[in-house]
C-alpha cells in the first residue's frame, strides 16, 4: 500500500479503480484526492497559513519566470509520475517550454521543472520521503523545494550532472533561493509576505548547503 498520511476515502475495502475511472469521477469531485495503484486517497483541506504560502509563492515564480517560457501552476493542477502510477495534487508546479500533458484536457502535467510542497504536520514525513521518493522519478524535475508554515524554513533540493540530489536549507528572512539553470532567485521573504507567525518558532541564522539522500 502506498505510504501516504491521507485518510482513504473508506474505512471498508474498495474496489480497484483504474486511472481513468479515477480521472473521470476526480474531474467531476468537489474534492481532491491522491491516486496510487488503483487506490484514491482524499486530501486534506489546507490551513489559512498554508493557503498564503502557496499564494506568495506562486506570485513569486510568476514573477522570477516572467521573462521566461515557463509557466506556474496552483495546486489545482494534477501531476502524474508516470513510472510508479502516482497522481497528486502539488502545492505548486513549474513547468518550462512545451509542457507535456497526460491527455488533450492538459489537466495532468507529465513534465514539472519544479515542484513545491508547504509542510504540515500531517503531511510533512511524507512529503519529504515517499513522495519526494516518486517524484525522483520524473526525468524532468530539477527543483523540490519545501516551505515550512510554522517557521521561516526553506529546503531547496537540487538535482545535480552527477544524478545526486543537493540540498540547501534557508532560515533568514532576508536570504534567497537561486534555481539553476532557470536563472531565477526567490527572496524567502516573498513566500511569507502577510504570514503571521507570532506564536511559532522562527529560526534566525544563513543557509546550509550539503548532499542530500532523501
Amino acid at each position: 500500500m502506498f505510504p501516504s498520511p491521507r485518510v482513504a476515502m473508506s474505512g471498508v475495502p474498495k474496489p480497484v479503480l483504474s486511472e481513468a475511472d479515477y480521472l473521470a469521477q476526480e474531474r467531476q469531485a468537489d474534492f481532491k484526492s491522491e491516486f496510487y495503484r488503483g487506490e484514491v486517497f482524499a486530501m486534506a483541506g489546507a490551513s489559512r497559513r498554508h493557503n498564503l504560502i502557496v499564494g506568495n509563492a506562486v506570485t513569486a515564480f510568476n514573477l522570477g519566470l516572467r521573462d521566461s517560457d515557463c509557466q506556474v501552476y496552483p495546486s489545482d493542477m494534477r501531476v502524474k509520475v508516470s513510472a510508479t502510477g502516482l497522481v497528486t495534487y502539488p502545492d505548486v508546479s513549474v513547468a518550462c517550454g512545451n509542457p507535456v500533458f497526460d491527455d488533450d484536457q492538459n489537466d495532468t502535467l507529465l513534465s514539472p521543472v519544479v515542484l513545491i510542497e508547504v509542510l504540515s504536520k500531517s503531511t510533512e514525513s511524507y512529503d519529504r520521503g515517499a513522495k519526494f521518493e516518486q517524484y525522483r522519478h520524473l526525468k524532468s524535475l530539477r527543483h523540490y523545494l519545501l516551505i515550512a508554515q510554522d517557521r521561516i524554513h526553506v529546503e531547496h533540493f537540487s538535482l545535480q550532472d552527477d544524478g545526486n540530489w543537493l540540498l540547501r536549507e534557508c532560515n533568514e528572512i532576508n536570504g534567497t533561493v537561486e534555481l539553476k539553470p532557470l536563472n531565477c532567485e526567490l527572496a524567502v521573504g516573498d513566500f511569507y509576505r502577510k504570514v503571521d507567525l507570532s506564536g511559532t518558532e522562527e529560526l534566525r541564522g544563513g543557509a546550509e548547503t550539503r548532499s542530500a539522500e532523501p
